[in-house]
């Protein structure tokens, strides 16, 4: 009787740590497929060198609701970054040697670019990294899909195509428009308005 009970309990005990051990599994494959693996990315900005304040803006988590798009293009004949926040601040600053050597993909089109902030729904706040392209436009291939999103002080991404609208602050996902995938989204890191930005895949 006492080894029938002392089964009994093991088999218990054993069936409770395999539904625990599947729902980690489970929420580890969710928090996983929010990520974009179909489009390579990869930024690393050292703004401890460059002390960019827009780039400041979006790094700083004591500012949720800040984003800015982050793109690379030519200034001067130089290669250059711009810096464009939803506040309407800009500004650019020139590849160091450092900046580069490393390497730089920032999502599906670096003229378009990334972007990036800390959202302001969450505590502590969630530092997100987007494609600035509408992904709904760039997968059927309309004409135009490379314009980069337009974003407002709200915290939403809207692509002058399709007329779609994302919320910035809570994934990227579609609030106005016609249902269909949510923002690319990469990995991504700070350490601080004058730390590194990282954002990879």
């Amino acid at each position: 009787m006492n080894t029938h009970l002392m089964t009994h309990s093991i088999l218990k005990r054993t069936h409770g740590l395999l539904i625990v051990l599947a729902m980690c599994c489970l929420l580890s494959c969710n928090s996983d497929s929010q990520y974009n693996n179909s489009q390579r990315c990869y930024l690393v900005i050292d703004n401890s060198i460059h002390l960019d304040p827009t780039l400041m803006s979006c790094m700083n988590s004591m500012s949720p609701g800040v984003f800015c798009r982050i793109s690379l293009g030519l200034k001067n004949g130089a290669q250059t970054y711009f810096i464009e926040s939803n506040h309407n601040t800009k500004s650019s600053f020139t590849l160091n040697e450092v900046d580069i050597k490393r390497s730089k993909i920032l999502g599906v089109y670096n003229e378009t670019g990334l972007i990036v902030g800390f959202g302001n729904l969450d505590n502590p706040p969630v530092f997100y990294a987007y494609d600035a392209i509408c992904p709904n436009c760039y997968e059927q291939s309309q004409v135009g899909s490379y314009q980069p999103l337009k974003m407002d002080s709200n915290g939403q991404a809207t692509c002058n195509i399709c007329k779609r609208s994302y919320n910035l602050n809570t994934g990227g996902n579609i609030i106005t428009g016609d249902a269909g995938r949510q923002l690319y989204r990469y990995r991504a890191s700070t350490t601080g308005p004058q730390g590194t930005l990282s954002v990879s895949n």
